[in-house]
């Protein structure tokens, strides 16, 4: 009697998980159609030189796309000899040796290389060449923006949701206010921030600026290098601290109040408490919000097209380039791939950096 109440269990068990299969399929033809099929089309025009609304044969290229965009190259730069001494030239200027020029140097065939930067090492000069020098800069601003951003979106936030956890007058009001910057839409937001940073004392920061002794009020933010990536990150922080603030909010309301409550009476103080109970039991949440915000901040588009245009790249910004300027739809299908790869890498990193997947 025993097992054949067993075997129906297990038959009734088995006809349930047919039935949730069943009733699952809709959503996962759904999501092959949607999802899967369109990103399996992107890796495979990766591996083509596909041009975009062209009647020309594609063909396959295999890693030919990956190659010139990642393409790299380091070469040793010669001094320049005088012919009279017979020893390197030194500059008079700088008293450093004089050395050949880096396009005499990189190799123009099958590949032409441009000059992305110089150094010495051991006495001697090097230049790294690119074979899309375009796309590795875009590569490091990209990267620059994003660990920069995020961080200071990250520690802000959670500032931020701390003060907003705490009980006090018109917290609420105070909340609804603290979201208009993130409800702003992002070209609205990056045309205000372009007219503050006008290279005037039209714009409002240079006037701030000048007032601290920063400057002659003549600062072009958005045409210096030094100032150009800063700027962006200072936009994107204003907007988008709030959306971290938010997330980590909704942590902070999850962990139980008992908790709080016990530490203080075994005498945790609350620099304690923050470390030991706060932090340990935000990390789910905080690697939620760090996901997310990468995963926007590694495909930034609108705040580096609106502000800076074709003067400096992101990788979205490259790839809406190479898409709509050159049509290369082969190209930009790559860099898309890329960037899905950073992406995965940062969701890998944050999940084992955080511990999330111990946690029960």
């Amino acid at each position: 009697m025993e097992r054949q109440k067993r075997k129906r269990q297990l038959s009734l068990v088995q006809r349930e998980q047919k039935l949730a299969y069943l009733l699952l399929l809709p959503t996962f033809v759904v999501i092959a159609l949607i999802a899967v099929y369109p990103l399996g089309k992107v890796f495979y025009s990766s591996f083509t030189n596909q041009r975009f609304a062209s009647g020309e044969e594609v063909e396959f290229v295999g890693l030919g796309n990956y190659r010139r965009l990642l393409g790299m190259t380091i070469k040793e730069l010669p001094p320049i000899i005088d012919d009279q001494t017979g020893q390197p030239k030194i500059d008079p200027q700088t008293h450093e040796p004089e050395y050949a020029r880096p396009i005499q140097i990189l190799p123009r065939q099958p590949v032409r290389y441009r000059e992305l930067s110089q150094f010495s090492w051991f006495g001697k000069r090097y230049v790294i060449g690119a074979s899309d020098r375009d796309f590795i800069l875009a590569i490091k601003n990209t990267l620059v923006f994003t660990v920069i951003s995020v961080a200071l979106e990250t520690i802000l936030g959670l500032i931020i949701a701390l003060v907003m956890n705490s009980r006090f007058k018109l917290r609420g009001a105070m909340r609804a206010v603290m979201l208009i910057p993130w409800a702003i839409p992002t070209v609205v937001s990056a045309r205000m921030w372009q007219w503050m940073l006008a290279p005037t004392r039209v714009g409002i920061i240079n006037v701030l600026f000048q007032k601290l002794g920063i400057g002659n009020g003549q600062i072009p933010f958005l045409r210096t290098d030094a100032w150009a990536l800063p700027a962006l990150i200072a936009v994107d922080v204003w907007k988008t601290t709030p959306f971290m603030a938010l997330l980590i909010l909704a942590g902070l309301q999850l962990i139980p109040q008992d908790i709080y409550e016990a530490a203080e009476v075994d005498g945790a103080g609350k620099i304690r408490q923050f470390w030991q109970i706060t932090m340990p039991l935000l990390r789910p949440t905080l690697a939620v919000a760090l996901v997310f915000r990468t995963l926007d901040a590694l495909r930034v588009f609108d705040v580096f097209q609106v502000l800076l245009a074709q003067t400096r790249y992101s990788m979205a910004t490259y790839n809406y380039y190479q898409l709509i300027g050159n049509r290369e739809m082969g190209i930009s299908s790559a860099i898309g791939v890329i960037i899905f790869l950073f992406i995965f890498v940062f969701a890998v990193l944050y999940i084992r950096i955080l511990g999330v997947e111990s946690d029960e």
